[in-house]
């Protein structure tokens, strides 16, 4: 870690990796959000719409889910 003097104090001054942290935590976030989404779209579909599992993945699916809300 570099260390910078300050001018005034005469002190070293750490500086802080912020950015990797917050790029860390955001991916993360994204990760588990994308996870927790699928997660809940797949126990909705199958256990309590009673459907097959492998119809859960096919984007036709969805397409006819979406459908079926937004109907005019």
């Amino acid at each position: 870690m570099e260390k910078v003097m300050d001018e005034q104090n005469e002190v070293p001054v750490r500086r802080k990796r912020k950015f990797g942290r917050k790029a860390l935590r955001f991916t993360l976030f994204l990760l588990f959000f994308i996870v927790c989404l699928a997660g809940g779209l797949v126990f909705g579909y199958v256990y309590v719409g009673k459907q097959p599992l492998e119809e859960a993945f096919q984007p036709e699916t969805w397409v006819h889910v979406f459908d079926l809300v937004f109907a005019p």
